[in-house]
């Protein structure tokens, strides 16, 4: 994938058609990836560089009162950008504002069709508890079906919960365990009998199932969507 810097509309010469062609070829690449259904990095990393224009554009206040600036490192947890002194050249932040007028609105559209895809992905997506569900639910097991798979993929997970500007977030841990044939001998339960005689450190594990009747790449698409979705569902069933 096209990698674009965290400064890029910022690096070295700046000026605005270079700029404009530079991120219309990253976004030819997103979008292209996103035509294949495949979501993530591109998604995630689509985003990311949204927040960072939008972070620089807030700050122009700042910018007009001091001398303009670069950003140079982006502190992602407190949204806190450093800078690094630039000479003062209004035509240099006229022509840094109009890259970011342009750029805005253009990653704002691909992201919304990113965004369409994930939200038709986690709507093909069942979850549902095998068994009966432990009070403690933060760590268990997760079985991953897809309808062109004549497996299941089995996760181990694990939910955290960490802050950032004085709210509570939940992430999610996963690690490949192994895959099952799909055969009526190989169950949803008997997976779960499996797995609690077989692996000690969860004697008495929650696990999902989280399936779905179509085909979605796995690591860049199925898999992080169906993270989220358990996310979602273990917090809305404890609260």
């Amino acid at each position: 994938m096209k990698v674009l810097s965290e400064t890029w509309f910022a690096d070295g010469y700046i000026d605005f058609e270079l700029k404009k062609y530079t991120l219309l070829a990253y976004l030819q690449e997103i979008n292209r990836c996103f035509d294949q259904n495949r979501l993530y990095p591109q998604l995630g990393d689509v985003i990311f560089h949204y927040n960072n224009l939008v972070a620089f554009r807030d700050t122009k206040q700042f910018l007009q009162q001091h001398f303009p600036k670069r950003i140079t490192a982006v502190d992602m947890q407190r949204l806190q950008i450093l800078y690094e002194q630039l000479v003062a050249d209004d035509e240099l932040m006229e022509e840094l504002e109009n890259i970011i007028q342009f750029a805005v609105p253009e990653i704002n559209t691909v992201i919304q069709g990113g965004t369409e895809i994930y939200e038709f992905v986690e709507e093909q997506l069942n979850i549902a508890p095998v068994g009966i569900v432990p009070l403690d639910s933060h760590e268990g097991y997760m079985l991953l079906l897809d309808g062109g798979a004549g497996h299941t993929n089995v996760y181990q997970y694990r939910l955290t919960i960490f802050e950032r500007a004085d709210e509570k977030y939940r992430g999610i841990h996963t690690q490949f365990i192994s895959t099952y044939a799909r055969s009526l001998a190989n169950s949803q339960q008997s997976i779960k009998s499996d797995l609690i005689r077989h692996r000690r450190e969860l004697p008495n594990p929650a696990v999902y199932t989280v399936e779905t009747g179509m085909t979605f790449p796995l690591e860049e698409t199925l898999l992080p969507v169906a993270k989220r979705l358990l996310v979602k569902y273990i917090t809305q069933h404890a609260a």
